[in-house]
């Protein structure tokens, strides 16, 4: 049956076999610039969900649209706490050139749970993570070494960001070593830790005005920067003057 199927299929020329056209409406060529921009990027192969990128690019464009990114780098960095501390969940990437630049560990904080980071604040003292959207700032020693400066851009959960001295810097603890030992990364006070052998390269890559999106589904968070419309309107010109 299924040989007979697909014989009378490959013969036909018919209407049934045309795809319907998509109408070139704003949010469909958003939606087909994400999806081509996430495939381009190799992005699924790298362990990256699509919609995690797609949230972490609406973000990335409304701040760009805003003015909250350095103009002349276009990198994303996105830490996914859906995934467990032993799982590579740091991405950086350059939308320019359409490159995964770094794929990574990254540590969550001590309270914000074990494995899996389940728990989120933006409380001084405590020690958990913060969700959201960030840019970052300049390098600076500290007493992780050499350390990179963040700003929390979303109100509420993490604004506190820099009085919680919340920044990217290395620990020893963040290393496949550690996870074989212990069955998960060590954990930081809050702060988004990097591997020691990596630490400078990432630093150096993500400095100075570029966003950092840190995401956790069914978390409560929300966030003004989701807004997909202003988004729309930054990647779609045509979105401006009314295309439907």
């Amino acid at each position: 049956m299924a040989g007979t199927v697909t014989k009378s299929m490959a013969g036909s020329t018919g209407n049934e076999l045309r795809k319907p056209k998509v109408a070139a409406t704003p949010q469909n060529i958003f939606d087909q610039e994400l999806h081509a921009t996430y495939k381009a990027l190799g992005a699924e192969q790298e362990g990256l969900r699509f919609e995690t990128f797609a949230k972490a690019m609406t973000g990335y464009l409304n701040l760009r649209q805003e003015g909250k990114l350095a103009a002349g780098k276009q990198l994303l960095t996105v830490i996914d706490f859906d995934l467990p501390s032993t799982e590579k969940r740091l991405w950086v990437l350059d939308l320019a050139k359409n490159e995964i630049l770094f794929h990574t560990l990254v540590a969550h904080g001590h309270n914000s749970g074990e494995n899996e980071a389940n728990n989120f604040s933006n409380t001084d003292q405590s020690n958990m993570s913060s969700l959201g959207f960030y840019a970052t700032g300049g390098e600076y020693e500290g007493k992780h070494g050499r350390s990179l400066k963040l700003e929390g851009l979303d109100e509420g959960f993490n604004t506190n960001a820099e009085s919680r001295s919340v920044v990217m810097h290395g620990a020893d603890y963040v290393s496949e070593a550690f996870i074989k030992q212990n069955g998960r990364l060590g954990r930081s006070l809050g702060c988004p830790a990097l591997p020691m052998e990596l630490k400078d390269q990432i630093i150096e890559t993500v400095t100075g005005g570029t966003c950092l999106f840190l995401n956790k589904s069914n978390a409560g968070y929300s966030s003004r920067f989701l807004n997909q419309d202003a988004a729309i309107a930054a990647l779609v010109p045509q979105a401006v003057n009314g295309v439907s």
